[in-house]
């Protein structure tokens, strides 16, 4: 399972440092103050849209404009199997990740269905599935077949991680390149839930009990298991310790999708493209990617909250507001893809709509 990929049609490549800069892009103040002032000369009552009035805000700050958009969403799914699966932690066998890939090729999948529904492009990368050659319609760009089973070894080599976070980088920066305004991550990879759990607790000094949930439907057998192999994990590595690198956390109990996102989070705040966040196993690869560079922080938009018991926990540490609640677990960016029509019409509100002074309409009294 773990030899290096040596099939011509995988990007392999010598692997990237993170380079991280201490010059990372913010949004503008200036932009959003002036997106504030015209929020506040619309012809509404002040506050009266709620949170599409901060969401167009933000955005003016995030694209260094007046009139924000996104016209030109991208949408970045990365596929990674995990060797814990071993452990009976899913419902679904690790043969469904690769089955999936084909689906997604296909447009079957449920974030195809979304992706043409509000025009949005989809680039599928297998970062470190079971896949033995490459699927067509599918990005490769891995060095191993899955990761370790992080229960008994480390989840994968200092070297594979790097890849993987390089892995996530190149496909945000194919993605700018083509013009993207916006970008929509997901995932696939079955066992993911369970090493996003393991992840964040490392990170936010959890135990497996209050982290760990259904994932692909577990009953409370199944959960309790989980959890059982989450917290063994995390005394295993020794990862209770404060302070504990992010890094570290994600050689030892991380997956490739999950490292590949975090490294698509981290250029795309490099790169000034807002992010519009999935789910649970999205949230972790942001909080990873926030303890690794908080500068990245500004650059994230949260679209929902999922049925994954964690993902509240998470998105309390970020202090995230989720723009849709629908019950949603099912990952591939689906409930991000979801909540880009309520973005969308924030922009058109706000670059659209009369202002008191254009219509002619008297302002509130004091």
């Amino acid at each position: 399972m773990h030899d290096r990929l040596l099939e011509a049609s995988t990007l392999v490549r010598e692997v990237e440092p993170l380079a991280l800069t201490d010059k990372e892009k913010r949004p503008s103040p200036n932009f959003c103050e002036i997106a504030r002032r015209r929020q506040a000369n619309l012809t509404k009552p002040a506050g009266s849209l709620g949170r599409l009035e901060q969401l167009a805000i933000d955005l003016c700050g995030m694209q260094g404009t007046e009139r924000p958009h996104a016209d030109t969403p991208a949408i970045i799914i990365f596929a990674g199997d995990h060797g814990i699966t071993a452990q009976g932690v899913s419902a679904f066998p690790s043969a469904v990740t690769v089955e999936m890939l084909r689906n997604f090729a296909s447009g079957g999948a449920a974030i195809c269905v979304l992706a043409r529904a509000i025009g949005a492009h989809l680039l599928v990368v297998d970062v470190g599935t079971l896949a033995k050659t490459a699927v067509p319609g599918v990005r490769s760009d891995k060095t191993q077949f899955g990761t370790r089973d992080f229960s008994a070894e480390p989840a994968m080599s200092s070297a594979d991680l790097n890849f993987a976070l390089a892995a996530g980088r190149r496909a945000v920066a194919s993605m700018h390149e083509g013009g993207a305004d916006i970008l929509i991550l997901g995932e696939m990879g079955i066992g993911n839930t369970t090493s996003a759990a393991a992840v964040a607790g490392a990170l936010l000094g959890l135990n497996g009990t209050e982290i760990v949930g259904a994932g692909t439907g577990l009953g409370k057998d199944g959960i309790q298991h989980k959890a059982k192999i989450v917290g063994d994990a995390l005394a295993f590595h020794d990862l209770s310790k404060v302070g504990i690198s992010p890094w570290e956390v994600l050689r030892c109990v991380g997956g490739f999708e999950i490292a590949a996102l975090t490294g698509a989070i981290l250029e795309a705040s490099q790169l000034g493209i807002p992010v519009l966040i999935d789910g649970f196993i999205v949230t972790v690869a942001a909080l990873a990617a926030v303890k690794m560079c908080p500068e990245c922080r500004p650059w994230l938009l949260f679209s929902h909250v999922s049925a994954e018991r964690g993902h509240r926990i998470v998105l309390d540490y970020l202090n995230a507001e989720p723009l849709l609640d629908l019950g949603l677990r099912l990952g591939e960016g689906s409930g991000a893809a979801a909540a880009l029509p309520i973005v969308r019409l924030a922009c058109k509100l706000h670059t659209d709509m009369a202002t008191f002074e254009d219509a002619n309409v008297s302002r509130e009294t004091q």
